[in-house]
């Protein structure tokens, strides 16, 4: 898949839940998919960078069913989601030798993943009447993607 293309899903699955792109990006990077070695982002390919990844994106997952979490298009959730699509955008741009433009695709990405995604789990919520469906909903299909995209790396 051609790099601008990946640069942009990731950052729209950053848009869906914040920490599972970059916990993609992290998996993929210790598993050499992903060729970050000798970078300023080799740190993303280190032993335990994916599991931590990992245990943020779980209590992201936890976070978001509780009703006192703020919306995601609010500016700290906002700006969290465009830094991690720029971050996996940057992994990507690095790794195919597009830095400056994979990095901006993965902030439209981003942002386009959070709108989207926000108008997506309302309709959802509207449709199932309750919104932990439409969360769990939303769960299943950002790791799905980002599991995807991570072995199409």
């Amino acid at each position: 898949m051609p790099p601008l293309i990946l640069a942009l899903l990731f950052g729209g699955v950053a848009g869906l839940r914040t920490m599972t792109a970059p916990t993609a990006i992290a998996f993929a990077a210790a598993a050499g998919w992903l060729p970050l070695q000798g970078s300023w982002l080799a740190w993303l390919g280190w032993w335990g960078t994916p599991w931590i990844f990992l245990v943020l994106a779980i209590g992201e997952f936890i976070a978001d069913k509780r009703p006192s979490t703020p919306s995601r298009k609010s500016p700290p959730g906002f700006i969290a989601r465009l830094v991690s699509g720029a971050l996996c955008g940057a992994a990507i741009g690095l790794a195919a030798g597009s830095l400056p433009l994979c990095l901006a695709v993965g902030v439209v990405g981003a942002g386009i993943g959070t709108i989207g995604g926000y108008a997506a789990r309302m309709g959802l919520c509207r449709a199932f009447g309750a919104d932990l469906p439409a969360a769990l909903i939303e769960d299943l299909a950002a790791i799905a993607v980002a599991a995807f995209l991570a072995a199409s790396l």
